[in-house]
């Protein structure tokens, strides 16, 4: 039976229950008496209580549960997904990134180009990954193994999980800004299949800038959005304790995102998150990139570029005016 190592604030009814098994389970084992009809009863009562709890997430759980320390992660992924995977390094003008992993690879047999944000489980991983914030040698990096995959027609494999780019002096002084937005620029008109996957954070445009793709894939209990909760909190209400408010008015989850026209599918999660059952979050993933890869390598380039084109186009509500007195009557 499962411990909860790391319990959510929501969470910590499982762990009263959990408490109760392991007691019966030690008095059953020490004193051989059966209890056997105890430990079911609460096995029951464990299994009502996680439908409960996850079937009914607050957009504000669903986030946390996205930054889950023990979620799985893209390397996660990668060693489950793709056979032959072969990293590769640097950007060929300043360093290499780890926290953007990009290689290629064959995935049931289908060769990709895999691009990647990798957080950090222990502290040395995570000072090494920068907590999955890739700064701007990331993003040139992830570009030029894009461009390398255009180059040998190979498709694009986008697994998007981070705060956000990396902030500080370095990151500015090397232009964040400029990389993320050629990214975007770039992925655009990139004449091969792209699929980006959200499997935990999307925050800002450090998921922006990876992020441009044919179809775009959110897991179940990931979130997408332009800002953290607590930076928009910070913002609208000067005070970062509104993360929840925030997170419920962004409309950040995978319900919302489907319905605006961000993403095109979501991902089904186990109850609790992808580390409750690492296997079938796994399968999950690879069962809905295998599918929409087959239909984007039915389309010819002009048909894809045009889709993508249009994908994009269509996100959002937007007004237009013939000329600037015209706007300003609108506005």
């Amino acid at each position: 039976m499962e411990q909860f190592e790391f319990i959510l604030d929501f969470e910590k009814p499982l762990r009263d229950l959990e408490k109760q098994l392991r007691a019966l389970e030690t008095v059953s084992r020490e004193n051989r008496v059966d209890v056997q009809s105890e430990i079911d009863s609460i096995l029951e009562k464990i299994e009502a209580t996680k439908r409960t709890i996850y079937k009914n997430l607050t957009p504000w759980q669903k986030v946390q549960i996205a930054r889950h320390p023990k979620r799985l992660y893209s390397l996660d992924y990668i060693r489950s997904l793709i056979n032959n995977f072969q990293e590769l390094h640097g950007d060929r003008r300043f360093r290499d990134d780890p926290a953007m992993i990009c290689g290629t690879g064959r995935l049931e047999g289908h060769p990709v180009t895999v691009i990647a944000q990798q957080k950090g489980r222990k502290t040395k991983h995570k000072i090494l990954r920068n907590f999955g914030m890739p700064h701007p040698e990331g993003y040139r990096k992830a570009l030029r193994c894009m461009e390398m995959a255009e180059k040998f027609g190979i498709p694009i494999l986008c697994l998007i999980d981070t705060a956000g780019a990396a902030p500080g002096i370095g990151s500015e002084e090397r232009h964040v800004a400029e990389a993320i937005a050629v990214n975007i620029r770039q992925m655009s008109r990139l004449e091969v299949p792209i699929i980006a996957a959200v499997i935990g954070e999307g925050g800002s445009g450090g998921a922006l800038g990876i992020g441009v793709a044919d179809k775009v894939l959110v897991f179940e209990n990931s979130y997408y959005a332009t800002i953290s909760p607590e930076g928009c909190a910070a913002i609208l209400w000067k005070d970062r304790t509104h993360a929840k408010d925030a997170a419920e008015a962004m409309k950040l989850d995978a319900q919302e995102l489907i319905k605006f026209g961000v993403a095109d599918e979501i991902v089904e999660e186990p109850l609790g998150g992808t580390h409750r059952d690492p296997e079938k979050s796994v399968e999950n993933l690879r069962d809905a990139i295998l599918r929409n890869l087959q239909d984007l390598k039915g389309q010819d380039t002009d048909t894809l570029l045009e889709n993508r084109y249009q994908k994009y186009r269509n996100i959002g509500v937007y007004l237009e005016a013939e000329n600037f007195e015209s706007a300003s009557r609108i506005g």
